[in-house]
């Protein structure tokens, strides 16, 4: 960055010494005229001391000038150095608005950083931008508030991640026949959690890549579809809230995503409390969509019809071992329905993130892909 040199910037020393050339003196020469230690001098000149009252006082006498001007080189040359240091706490402070910096570090998404220049570097590399006054290059991106705020800067950092990382993995080109033929191979894994570990290899024969990367604070991604290009989707997933049912509802969400072709989805609150949000259509078909791939509407609205209100955990496995599905599942579907409560049958809700991340390109719980 280009600045203008001013006059401030010159320490007050460098007129000494032009008074000094001017009379031929030398530093010990005037330390002798002032009273002063020669290192006393050496310090003044070189800048390390600051020209207090009683020195300007003796520049003065010595040089023949007035004790002001002393007094004012060094104050403007004082405030010229605190106006650097300010541009440089806010340049750093516009490289922490445009992504969280202290997350991108300890994740090992950049490298460590010594001076403000090499940060500002990183952060551009990272988010692959030409400057900081540049918004990232992704359609998610586009579809977020325009407030670009701390929530906003973690939720596009993790899309780059995505982004950067599915890069790198290799998939066979999508075609909506690969998807169909191997749909209900996939389906035949929600039986156990156990079988997780073959989600990714069934979504690589359908030629969509498939990565987990853990969330950053203060985010709500659950899901994200994305296009490398026509032929190349990509599904990751957060794993926010480590439970079977959300993990085969956030997938089957982003099935649909990729199904119908929609651009760059990002979804928030798909699993846990917040799943009941507003969406907009595309969204509430990916939701309808993924219930109905799980388990058919009919199938499941039959069962509430001749159980409510007695949900007992022995029918809730019955009814899924009856459609080779999980009961965590099951029982998800029922909590989101409002059927039975959030805090019942919590032991069929089983974690699935030690399972998957086995098989899955990982980022995360202390996964750390090498690129």
């Amino acid at each position: 960055m280009a600045t203008e040199l001013s006059l401030d910037l010159f320490p007050p020393g460098e007129y000494i010494r032009d008074e000094l050339d001017a009379r031929g003196w030398t530093q010990e020469d005037l330390a002798d005229i002032m009273g002063r230690p020669s290192s006393f001098v050496s310090k003044i000149v070189g800048g390390t001391k600051q020209i207090t009252r009683p020195t300007a006082q003796q520049l003065a006498a010595a040089f023949g000038t007035s004790a002001e001007l002393w007094l004012n080189l060094e104050n403007a040359h004082r405030l010229a150095l605190e106006r650097e240091d300010q541009s440089d706490i806010q340049r750093r402070a516009k490289i922490y608005g445009k992504a969280p910096v202290a997350e991108l570090l300890r994740r090992h998404w950049m490298p460590p950083c010594e001076t403000t220049a090499e940060l500002e570097r990183e952060v551009l590399a990272f988010l692959e931008i030409p400057t900081l006054d540049a918004a990232p290059q992704l359609e998610a991106a586009a579809r977020m508030s325009a407030d670009y705020d701390e929530t906003a800067a973690s939720q596009i950092a993790w899309l780059c991640r995505v982004k950067r990382l599915a890069d790198s993995l290799p998939a066979a080109n999508f075609t909506r026949a690969k998807m169909d033929k191997h749909l209900d191979s996939l389906h035949a894994l929600t039986t156990s959690e156990q079988e997780l570990r073959k989600v990714p290899a069934i979504l690589s024969e359908m030629g969509i890549r498939f990565l987990v990367v853990q969330h950053l604070p203060r985010t709500k991604i659950d899901g994200y579809t994305l296009w490398l290009d026509k032929k190349s989707p990509v599904i990751a997933l957060s794993l926010r809230y480590d439970r079977i049912d959300g993990f085969w509802h956030t997938l089957a969400h982003e099935l649909s995503h990729v199904r119908h072709g929609d651009r760059a989805a990002i979804d928030n609150n798909l699993v846990g409390a917040g799943r009941d949000a507003p969406r907009d259509d595309v969204e509430k078909r990916a939701d309808r969509e993924a219930s109905e791939w799980l388990v058919p509407a009919e199938k499941i609205q039959s069962f509430i019809a001749r159980t409510r209100p007695r949900y007992s955990k022995r029918r809730i496995r019955q009814f899924a071992q009856l459609h080779q599905i999980h009961p965590g599942i099951v029982a998800g579907q029922l909590q989101y329905r409002g059927e039975i409560e959030y805090r019942h049958n919590r032991e069929m809700l089983v974690g699935v993130r030690d399972i998957i991340t086995e098989t899955a390109l990982t980022d995360g719980w202390g996964h750390v892909p090498s690129l």
